[in-house]
């Protein structure tokens, strides 16, 4: 066998080595869940659960015209999580023979043996688990034939040829089409069993404009889970050219207190900040800066923040969660004030709350709350009437590294965007830098209308007031 590697009781990869005869990749992913929580019985676990993952992907690169690269690839992912007494331990493998599945249910119990207590881990009791759903209303799959590499190259290179006939767009730096498919399902020694289907298809491109120390760069893009629901490639090509043109000639702002016009290409990383302080893990270790906010307000008085894991065609839907709960919609805040934490069954049970149905894991970790779609109330104005309302400030459009403290919230980052001056987009803006405290600036944002409501995290353009800008 090769070597393994450890990440503290976790194997995150076996069996890499050949593969002896008899193979159970021609099983049924059910099956081989099934194998797997056998061979952890008989190695001696109490409780189990295993997934099964068989994914596939292409991508395709052009550049100048002309095919850059061509990727594929194919294959299962298969974990085993085993508990022995109050003691967890996770391992990890592509190889599905029969031999390699004893193998990672002997080594997975040998390493919880040796692993610490845990007095919250644990499977979910029968009256937890999720006991129907309905998988095909969530639309996660699309029927349609897999496009073929040419399709895909064919894709990328519209792209690139509608930003190219941008005037001012010197190169373009990637264009890039792809797709994937994925099977997953997972059981459970508790009697959970449960999987479904994933398609994704994604086109992006990245154009530059100018020469020398002059150029400038933007893209733009788009993901879907059904394939007629792409944008064409000409839109995406010419938005990322146009995109790169308005942001030549840029300037840094001058430095003191303005109102910041986070747009909704990036506004979402703002909503992301207070989910992360709102994650059980986080709140569980007191590293969140919302630590002791709960049932106080958070965001205006009139906004809420809902999620909802059973849009139909979202990529954050679900039909259950990794530990086998039922998934279901729930305010995470609610007329500005906090209603509750992510959680998963550790957390919850640390925090000695009820789990929310936001457990998230892969082959190789355990389980840890993630969110799935979320949206915010969106307000009544759009972008360019809360461009005319602000008055001199900056219009954020690409941010980039950060220092954000999880415990206090203190918020600073790279920013570049446009400069409003009397209501009115004067001139690009970049080598800047935003700071303020997340809790104040939630406290006072003011959205607009215009969020795009097929996305995961469905977040309008967001205005704050007073934040600290400084030219880099």
């Amino acid at each position: 066998m090769p070597p393994l590697s450890f990440e503290g009781a976790q194997v995150t990869s076996l069996g890499t080595g050949p593969k002896p005869e008899l193979s159970l990749m021609s099983l049924p992913l059910d099956a081989l869940t099934k194998s797997l929580l056998q061979a952890a019985t008989k190695a001696g676990a109490d409780s189990a659960e295993a997934k099964a993952v068989q994914a596939t992907s292409v991508s395709v690169d052009v550049r100048g015209g002309a095919l850059e690269q061509a990727e594929r690839a194919e294959g299962v992912d298969i974990g085993l999580r085993v508990f022995v007494g109050q003691r967890a331990a996770t391992v990890s493998a592509s190889d599905t023979s029969s031999r390699t599945i004893e193998e990672m249910a002997v080594r997975a119990v040998a390493m919880a043996r040796e692993a610490p207590e845990d007095p919250y881990a644990g499977l979910a009791t029968p009256d937890q688990l999720a006991q129907t759903w309905d998988i095909d209303a969530l639309e996660l799959y699309d029927p349609t034939p897999e496009p073929s590499p040419e399709d895909l190259q064919d894709d990328a290179a519209r792209a690139e040829a509608a930003a190219l006939g941008i005037q001012g767009v010197t190169q373009v730096q990637s264009a890039s089409a792809a797709y994937g498919a994925q099977e997953v399902f997972t059981a459970m020694s508790n009697g959970f069993e449960g999987g479904y289907s994933r398609t994704d298809r994604g086109l992006s491109c990245v154009a530059i404009a100018g020469t020398g120390t002059g150029m400038e760069r933007d893209y733009d893009g788009d993901g879907r889970i059904f394939q007629s629901d792409l944008r064409s490639a000409e839109d995406i090509g010419q938005s990322a050219g146009n995109r790169a043109v308005e942001r030549m000639d840029a300037r840094k702002p001058p430095t003191g207190a303005y109102p910041v016009l986070f747009d909704e290409r990036i506004s979402s990383s703002l909503i992301g900040h207070l989910l992360s302080a709102v994650n059980g893990s986080a709140v569980a270790r007191g590293a969140s800066f919302l630590r002791d906010a709960m049932g106080e307000a958070v965001l205006p008085d009139h906004l809420s923040l809902i999620e909802d894991p059973h849009r139909p065609r979202t990529s954050g839907s679900r039909p259950f969660d990794a530990e086998g709960l039922p998934t279901q919609k729930r305010l995470i805040v609610e007329n500005g004030v906090l209603q509750g934490w992510t959680l998963d069954l550790a957390n919850a049970r640390k925090l000695g709350l009820k789990a929310t149905g936001n457990a998230a894991r892969g082959t190789s970790s355990a389980p840890a709350p993630t969110n799935w779609n979320v949206a915010l109330t969106q307000g009544s104005q759009t972008r360019a009437e809360l461009i005319r309302e602000m008055g001199t400030g900056l219009l954020v459009t690409s941010m980039i590294g950060s220092t954000i403290n999880p415990n206090t919230g203190d918020y600073s980052r790279g920013a570049a965007g446009f400069w409003i001056e009397n209501g009115e987009i004067t001139h690009t803006i970049n080598e800047c830098t935003i700071a303020g405290n997340l809790r104040d600036m939630l406290r006072v944002m003011v959205p607009a209308n215009d969020a795009r409501t097929h996305l995961s995290r469905v977040v309008p353009s967001l205005l704050v007031e007073g934040m600290t800008l400084a030219g880099a």
